[in-house]
């Protein structure tokens, strides 16, 4: 099981649609995340600086940002590209993150 952190950022002001949007993510993109071996997929926002980080345990050959070659994570960017910052195909700009500590 390999664990994977990295961050986004947020539009200002998108806290609660953020929320919002996660909290009624579509059965069919849950479904593809955990087929996929992705499981414990947190995400939490520093309201300083609008800085999303995301956290998820992951048992299959990559992470939930290496889905972006699937319609409905295509789908899911174009939607969730209002209010965060995107590339031009609209997924999400994002920094992988090194583990630096880990304690069992």
């Amino acid at each position: 099981m390999e664990r994977l952190a990295f961050k986004m950022y947020l539009n200002e002001g998108q806290k609660e649609e953020y929320k919002k949007r996660h909290n009624e993510l579509w059965p069919e993109l849950r479904q593809l995340l955990k087929g996929a071996g992705v499981s414990e997929y947190s995400i939490f926002l520093d309201e300083e600086t609008n800085i999303l980080f995301a956290f998820q345990k992951v048992s299959g050959d990559g992470g939930s940002q290496d889905l972006g070659q699937t319609e409905i994570v295509r789908k899911w960017w174009t939607y969730m590209a209002d209010i965060m910052e995107t590339n031009d195909d609209n997924s999400p700009k994002m920094v992988p993150l090194d583990e630096v500590f880990y304690m069992e």
